[in-house]
């Protein structure tokens, strides 16, 4: 089932998500969902509070990424398989030199900023089934997984921006709030007063 997505303003997306175990209710065809949401709005990775759940699970597919020619064939394949679910991760470590790269985001639709990010992460997480993983991650999908941590930590691409900038989008950042984008998907908007 497509579910709305969660559009900037909302509390759900400035709060710190809370862990979940094993028997969180539906967790399963909440999954499911998700990937059908995230599908439908042609996105790489989706955050459960993006859905409106303030829960540590995140997903990721970032094969649309490897259509891009100017990657490896390594690289390519590499984003082709990259395809995870991460359920109460934690980021133990960040290395590198930060490097740029433009982000968009589902709740914030039209809205694309340089972010500088490490470029190597070390995270652990469970899986669907709940078993532990530990994982190293560099490039696009160490920052696709930083981008969607973020989102179970009340952090949005838009809060790592300068405040030059920020002011620069505010007025777009105020018509998403009123559900004044064109966007191809359900979204909930904070002081809309309907699901569009």
């Amino acid at each position: 089932m497509i579910l709305p997505i969660v559009a900037y303003g909302s509390p759900v997306l400035k709060k710190k998500a809370s862990d979940i175990s094993k028997d969180y209710p539906k967790l399963d065809e909440l999954i499911d969902n998700m990937f059908e949401t995230m599908y439908n709005a042609n996105g790489v990775g989706l955050a459960a509070p993006q859905i409106g759940l303030s829960i540590r699970l995140f997903i990721v597919d970032a094969k649309p990424f490897s259509q891009d020619e100017s990657l490896s064939e390594e690289e390519v394949k590499e984003l082709e398989n990259f395809k995870r679910i991460f359920i109460n991760p934690k980021i133990i470590e960040e290395n590198g030199i930060e490097w740029d790269f433009n982000e968009g985001c589902l709740s914030i639709p039209d809205v694309h900023e340089d972010i500088f990010r490490k470029p190597e992460i070390q995270i652990e997480y469970y899986d669907e089934n709940f078993k532990k993983h530990t994982e190293s991650l560099s490039g696009l999908p160490a920052r696709v997984v930083q981008h969607e941590y973020d989102h179970i930590e009340g952090v949005l691409f838009t809060d790592r921006i300068s405040n030059l900038k920020k002011r620069l989008i505010k007025s777009k950042l105020t018509n998403i709030t009123k559900g004044k984008v064109d966007v191809g998907y359900k979204m909930k908007y904070p002081l809309a007063k309907k699901i569009r």
